[in-house]
């Protein structure tokens, strides 16, 4: 049965306009592929806590009985975390735009899932992404004004790197831009289109 792992991180949790097109793809998967299963991370209702030097220290210990419990505990998380990627098809993420960045719950989901020796390694030939299950990732990006094609798009080239390092390299974005400037209803039908597309296409 196929799987797919679906992360919003709109502060706004469901009602982020992110966020609803992250429904109308988990929707639009399950019209595509019968029986698939949803596995749903809101980062907005559930948030992953932030590196610290604690927590990155229980990442890279030998040892991790001698942990303390709070250590232990984000090494589990990260596990679980790393665990359910490695376990799914299909990765759907849901990223509005902050201040020119992605929310930083999704960068802690990604420093939490971005590891040395477990989802990615350094080769003579350099890095190597250890995360060769996921078939397609859908990014619905949703912002204010238009930045797709420009230099103030931080996020489209960042979100492919850091994904490709991981070994995740069929990425394909889905914009729904100018939603303040009074474009919202066209950029959203138009959003909803192109997941239709991408999704009728796997």
């Amino acid at each position: 049965m196929a799987k797919a792992l679906v992360i919003k991180s709109s502060v706004f949790s469901g009602q982020g306009e992110s966020s609803k097109l992250v429904d109308h793809t988990i929707e639009t998967l399950k019209n595509e592929i019968p029986g698939v299963e949803i596995i749903e991370r809101d980062l907005g209702l559930e948030p992953i806590d932030h590196l610290s030097g604690a927590t990155t220290a229980a990442f890279f210990a030998e040892n991790p009985a001698e942990l303390s419990e709070d250590q232990q505990a984000a090494l589990a998380l990260s596990n679980a975390l790393i665990e359910e990627l490695k376990s799914v098809d299909y990765l759907v993420l849901g990223v509005p735009m902050y201040n020119f960045g992605i929310p930083s719950t999704l960068k802690a989901w990604i420093d939490h899932v971005a590891r040395a020796g477990v989802t990615f390694r350094y080769t003579e030939n350099g890095p190597e992404g250890l995360v060769s299950n996921v078939k397609k990732t859908i990014i619905t990006a949703a912002r204010g004004g238009m930045y797709k094609g420009t230099p103030k798009d931080t996020q489209t080239n960042y979100l492919k790197d850091v994904l490709a390092f991981l070994g995740i390299n069929n990425v394909e974005f889905v914009y729904a831009e100018a939603l303040n400037m009074g474009e919202k209803e066209a950029a959203v039908q138009q959003a909803q289109k192109d997941i239709n597309a991408i999704v009728e296409a796997l």
